[in-house]
């Protein structure tokens, strides 16, 4: 190779952005190996504990990308201040960096939000207190990513000059467009706070049974800013997390799945009583929905052609209520036809005939 164009090369080398890309190459490089082995470590650690281990699921790959932007930035914090670029190259990272240290803080709350309710499954008969934690859970995990991806925009909004000069002239000259800004974010933000509500007083939870605007179903999704009801013919009802805390409902199973079902009977005067609550009793207990609480029979109504009698009987849930009350409906009206047909609602009438 000829002498000058040895020298050429070696200058081209010698450059200072040529050491600073092998510098940063390096940096880099070291940093990633320094994570694996860290993340080995940690697996092994994280095996005995559900949230650690879904938290160092959640964040692996995120940390493949803040690991060697964060090693970068040191780098480019040392070095020289008079190479082409650098202000923008340094820029580039930063806002590299901040985006993945917003996906990183993310990923940690979505690992957090799943080893809790990985600690709490709901797939058991007496689930109320799994419920309620997997409620906050989710409301709380969304609402907590909401505000990291803000925090995000606004820290890499910042980075830029212009950005920051607009939105102090913007502060500064539009108080009224604040106010009209304010104004239009306000269903979005009262959704929040109701968000906020819901997870920590309660009122809802996950597969709670609700009566929502005449719909009966059953909670199936919580988000940030609304409530998918399941109802019991496979539609969806969707209400906004701030009509749930401003209006009224009913809550099936706010303490107790439980509950208490009853069935109505117009039934002629000259019924026996007791053989029906026999009948009742025979029925609940040969019915696997039935729970032992509550098998009674009352009149509660009289009119001048009939007496209307009231079947209380209690389940463990709503759905095993409802199937049960229908069974037991129909085996009364059977008993009632074998054993006393007379004893069905007549219509009494004196006939006179006159020749």
């Amino acid at each position: 190779m000829p002498v000058d164009k040895l020298d050429t090369l070696v200058n081209s080398f010698a450059s200072p952005w040529i050491g600073t890309l092998v510098a940063s190459v390096a940096t880099m490089a070291i940093a990633l190996v320094v994570w694996f082995v860290v993340r080995a470590a940690l697996m092994r650690i994280a095996r005995l504990h559900v949230i650690a281990s879904k938290v160092l699921a959640r964040a692996s790959r995120p940390m493949l990308a803040a690991v060697p932007l964060l090693a970068l930035q040191f780098v480019l914090g040392v070095a020289p201040a008079d190479l082409a670029y650098l202000p923008t190259i340094a820029h580039v990272a930063s806002v590299a960096f901040i985006a993945a240290l917003t996906w990183l803080v993310v990923r940690v709350v979505g690992g957090l939000s799943d080893g809790v309710i990985a600690l709490h499954p709901a797939n058991v008969s007496d689930n109320l207190e799994a419920r309620r934690v997997q409620t906050q859970a989710r409301v709380l995990s969304r609402t907590a990513t909401f505000l990291v991806c803000l925090i995000g925009l606004a820290a890499a909004l910042m980075t830029l000059p212009n950005m920051r000069q607009i939105g102090a002239s913007l502060l500064a000259s539009a108080g009224m467009a604040g106010l009209v800004a304010g104004f239009a974010a306000r269903p979005v933000l009262g959704n929040v706070i109701a968000g906020l509500q819901i997870a920590l007083t309660q009122p809802i939870r996950l597969d709670d049974v609700v009566i929502m605007e005449g719909e009966w179903g059953r909670i199936e999704e919580i988000t940030s800013t609304y409530v998918v009801v399941k109802i019991w013919d496979e539609r969806r009802l969707v209400v906004p997390l701030q009509w749930v805390i401003e209006h009224p409902f009913q809550n099936w199973t706010r303490s107790s799945a439980s509950l208490l079902g009853s069935v109505f009977l117009w039934v002629d005067y000259r019924v026996a009583i007791e053989p029906i609550r026999a009948e009742l009793v025979r029925v609940c207990e040969a019915d696997p929905a039935w729970d032992g609480r509550v098998a009674i029979v009352q009149v509660v109504e009289t009119s001048e052609r009939a007496m209307q009698l009231r079947v209380l009987v209690s389940s463990a849930d709503a759905p095993r209520g409802w199937d049960l009350r229908c069974r037991v409906r129909e085996a009364l009206v059977a008993f009632i036809q074998r054993h006393d047909p007379e004893g069905l609602p007549r219509l009494r009438a004196d006939v006179t005939t006159t020749a």
